[in-house]
């Protein structure tokens, strides 16, 4: 008997890559063979693909099946195969056209009732068949909102296996059958009426579609297996407005916001840092389309998707607890690997409040990711890459007591016990925060008088979007979009300052003040004083105001 091909998708971190699922029905005992690197999940799989084939009225055969998923040499992990192995299977037993599976990918997890169910990281998926020459795709119908996110695919969402069968046979149309077949980005007039049988491969231009392209439109609602609950009412905004009392930190906020800088908040408990920190997103612009699918990717494979969000639009904030391991942080695991809080809040904030109190091995795992942006996990036989590019917000009280303030003088601490506390921050990962805070306590006058001076959010939003828009103008030719991502080296060619802002610079590392690494940062930040500013570049005053952040010296 002819072997039957279909097709899915394998993820690797937040990448997709084609698998070929081929199925052989020939005599021997009966039995199901899994071959192909399958983990424990993909082998169960054979259980739960046989009850859901019986339970959709189908005959499952009785005669050797043998079921090949190539490329053979790369890991496939969880349930998401479960559909293209039934359908490859039941084409091979003749019960499903050929034509009607050919070049369309299948991604969804069945029910032992023939039930199709969400799996996580469809959106990557999508993108990954999009970018290999698949115009078409199936999955579970609570799926279908975020797989119709990628451009230029037709998308179908079916709800079980037998209402799905009786699609590709022509029994019933998909409206009748109860498959939903998501609209794309074509014409209406160039749009097909039917999804399978169609060849697949590029677009008419030549091109391939690609998550970061323009078009599709995110669908009404999501339910996926990361559940969502009855919604509340709707929470109060957090406002800038807020936090009084602390004019400095919330310029520093804005700041950060404007360039992607990260931020090291030191004071007393009460003086404002964790809200402050809580009102950087609201400050921050609303993501663009490619970074919106970027984020919602990487929400999608840690299975963190709000229902009813196939797109997330709004920088993430992710504040982990104090006790988060090494993996929590940065991303691991034994078997798939899974994202951390660095790449959940890729494109927004990570905030680690209490910083002193988390593991030191965790804090200086951020150091690689901080630089490059992204999170390189490495197993044996196996590297994932995570992208983790966010602004990382640090809070620690000034000593053990939190007591130690220029106005508090009931510190019990001894001066070894602080230096013992604030040690737990390392110095390569301090050099690495480009604004250093220090918050005092507030008085009653200063908390009376501030509210006439503290702005609103969209207020402080409005310019750091012009700040960006000013940046985005100055990077438009090159891959980087806030001045925080500059490498070093383009810094001191393509964008240096004139020789007059540089002098107290010079004069910091004279007395040993800073370090070359420092000297990059302090730039950065004095670029985004000057796009905030209107300048066309950086003067002596930006820079001396970006040194003082560095330093953490009182401005």
């Amino acid at each position: 008997m002819p072997v039957a091909r279909t097709h899915s998708i394998a993820l690797v971190g937040v990448e997709g890559y084609p698998v070929e699922i081929e199925s052989d029905i020939e005599n021997g005992l009966p039995c199901l063979l899994l071959v192909g690197l399958p983990d424990t999940a993909l082998r169960e799989a054979r259980d739960r693909i046989r009850a859901a084939i019986l339970n959709s009225h189908e005959q499952w055969p009785q005669r050797r099946i043998t079921v090949g998923l190539s490329p053979a040499s790369l890991p496939k992990r969880g349930s998401g195969f479960d559909l293209g192995i039934a359908l490859s299977i039941l084409a091979a037993a003749k019960v499903v056209p050929w034509a009607a599976i050919d070049g369309v990918v299948f991604v969804g997890e069945l029910g032992l009732d023939g039930r199709l169910r969400p799996v996580r990281g469809v959106l990557p998926a999508m993108a990954a068949a999009a970018h290999a020459g698949f115009s078409r795709a199936v999955v579970a119908q609570a799926n279908a909102d975020e797989a119709a996110l990628v451009p230029g695919l037709r998308v179908a969402g079916a709800p079980t296996l037998a209402a799905l069968l009786a699609w590709l046979r022509g029994e019933q149309e998909a409206g009748e059958a109860g498959v939903v077949c998501m609209p794309d980005d074509h014409p209406p007039s160039a749009r097909p009426t039917a999804l399978p049988g169609e060849p697949h491969g590029a677009r008419e231009d030549g091109t391939r579609p690609s998550i970061t392209g323009q078009g599709g439109q995110p669908g009404a609602g999501q339910a996926g297996e990361q559940g969502a609950g009855q919604a509340g009412p709707p929470r109060p905004r957090p406002d800038l407005s807020e936090v009084l009392g602390q004019p400095t930190a919330r310029r520093a906020a804005e700041i950060c916001a404007a360039g992607g800088h990260h931020l090291s908040l030191l004071g007393p408990p009460g003086a404002g840092k964790t809200m402050l920190a809580e009102r950087l997103p609201t400050v921050m612009p609303e993501l663009d389309r490619v970074a919106a699918l970027e984020v919602t990717s990487i929400h999608s494979v840690a299975g963190t998707l709000p229902a009813g969000s196939p797109l997330l639009t709004e920088p993430p904030f992710c504040a982990p607890h104090h006790t988060a391991t090494k993996a929590a942080i940065v991303g691991g695991g034994t078997g798939v690997l899974h994202p951390g809080a660095a790449s959940l809040a890729h494109r927004g904030c990570l905030f680690l409040d209490e910083a002193p109190e988390f593991a030191r091995d965790a804090l200086d795992a951020l150091r690689q990711p901080l630089e490059s942006g992204e999170v390189v996990l490495a197993r044996c036989g196996l590297t994932a890459r995570f992208p983790a590019r966010f602004t990382l917000v640090l809070a620690a009280n000034p000593c053990p007591c939190a007591k130690g303030t220029a106005t508090q003088a009931a510190c019990t601490c001894s001066p070894t016990a602080r230096r013992r506390y604030l040690a737990r921050l390392s110095g390569p990962l301090l050099d690495r925060v480009d604004v250093k805070v220090e918050l005092l306590p507030v008085s009653r006058a200063e908390l009376l008088s501030d509210r006439r001076f503290a702005e609103p959010s969209p207020v402080v939003a409005a310019r750091v979007a012009a700040a960006r828009e000013r940046t985005a103008a100055r990077l438009k030719d090159t891959p980087w979009r806030l001045n925080a991502e500059i490498p070093g080296s383009e810094l001191r060619q393509a964008f240096r300052p004139p020789p007059s802002a540089l002098a107290p610079l010079e004069r910091a590392m004279d007395r040993g003040q800073i370090s070359a690494r420092g000297v990059d940062r302090v730039i950065r930040v004095a670029w985004t004083l000057a796009d905030i500013a209107g300048l066309d570049g950086p003067t002596a005053s930006e820079t001396s105001y970006a040194l003082g952040l560095w330093l953490g010296v009182g401005l």
